[in-house]
């Protein structure tokens, strides 16, 4: 089984995400979905 390489997130793109969450309209798992990223992060 392959590994995923290590991708580095922009700045831009954890701003996107954070604002996304602030919002509170959508669960974490939702967006972990929407921005491919794991529930965790």
């Amino acid at each position: 089984m392959a590994r995923r390489p290590r991708r580095n997130h922009s700045p831009a793109f954890k701003a996107k995400v954070a604002l996304a969450a602030l919002k509170g309209d959508k669960t974490m798992s939702e967006l972990a979905t929407q921005f491919d990223v794991h529930p965790n992060q």
